[in-house]
């Protein structure tokens, strides 16, 4: 089992520990953390970071203030995340997390402002995500493994960021809360469970045991 997650450096280094997982991969494809003989390691994913033609970590956090400037200037009621302070490769704008939900109108105004600067911009359910670096969420797990072998595994998710590996696995399930995001898509899961959230990540769960049992 290995989240895959928009969230934090600090939070994966915490679930790399205490999760019963293989590992995490973080900040949308940026590294994967795992355990390895009772050590915490990590894999930084080719063609982001201090990798992205020559750019070393000192220039990374230089792109990245100025572009945290620019979005407080052109949005200037704009609230980062709350797990912000342990990022280290992406700034996060809070969307509906610890703020009234946004319009979607001036969701995709940020989304757009974002790439307009030349950075990445990813939507999740609670986020947008905003990044320098050639790398999303399926290169993060493809790095991880060490043969890509998608058919052996079963990919659940539920927001726009998502879609990368919807595309990437020959099953994936979204849980019933994609589907206010399904006219974003272009790349659609297998199946979207009838629960949302863990409700629905258990939902998955049990058709896994109910179809090993037959």
């Amino acid at each position: 089992m290995v989240p895959i997650t928009g969230r934090p450096a600090g939070w994966c280094d915490h679930i790399a520990r205490f999760w019963p997982v293989d590992a995490v991969v973080g900040e949308n494809g940026a590294f994967t953390f795992f355990m390895q003989d009772g050590v915490r390691k990590r894999i930084d994913t080719p063609a982001g970071q201090d990798k992205l033609g020559g750019m070393d970590k000192a220039l990374l956090s230089a792109k990245l203030s100025e572009l945290a400037q620019k979005i407080r200037l052109r949005f200037p009621d704009a609230r980062w995340a709350s797990d912000q302070h342990y990022r280290e490769y992406d700034l996060a704008i809070d969307i509906c997390e610890d703020v009234q939900p946004w319009p979607r109108k001036r969701v995709d105004d940020l989304l757009e402002f974002c790439r307009s600067a030349g950075a990445h911009a990813k939507l999740s359910s609670i986020h947008v995500n905003a990044w320098f670096g050639d790398y999303d969420k399926r290169k993060g797990f493809e790095n991880w493994l060490s043969t890509p072998t998608f058919d052996e595994w079963i990919f659940v998710g539920d927001s726009p960021n998502d879609e990368p590996l919807f595309g990437a696995f020959r099953y994936s399930a979204g849980v019933a809360n994609l589907k206010k995001y399904l006219d974003r898509l272009t790349v659609f899961p297998t199946w979207i469970t009838g629960k949302e959230s863990g409700a629905g990540f258990t939902e998955v769960v049990e058709k896994l045991i109910e179809s090993s049992v037959m």
